[in-house]
């Protein structure tokens, strides 16, 4: 599996790339057939609460591409919602085949 992280116009810090690493470890391992996590991470407005905007595109194979969207005041915490998102419409693939 490989894991693309891009911050639009900041630099990433070491614990946020080893956070989302393990997270995407964890997916990874529910879902075995991932091949591609793509993670966009944007400051969206600086001076608003709620500006920390995560992109998360995973791709497979066997169950094609899904995306998901969220924004929340850190990082890390729209991370975990784009990621149950994604697990979610994984799990929807999977029961309809």
């Amino acid at each position: 599996m490989d894991v693309r992280i891009q911050a639009i116009h900041f630099e990433v810090s070491d614990r946020l790339v080893e956070f989302i690493n393990k997270k995407a470890d964890r997916i990874a391992r529910r879902f075995p057939s991932i091949a591609t996590v793509d993670v966009n991470l944007k400051v969206v407005k600086p001076e608003t609460a709620n500006n920390k905007e995560v992109i998360v595109k995973i791709t497979c194979p066997t169950c094609g591409e899904s995306v998901a969207s969220k924004t929340a005041d850190s990082f890390e915490e729209a991370y975990d919602l784009a990621l149950e998102a994604i697990e979610h419409q994984l799990e929807r693939q999977k029961e309809k085949k």
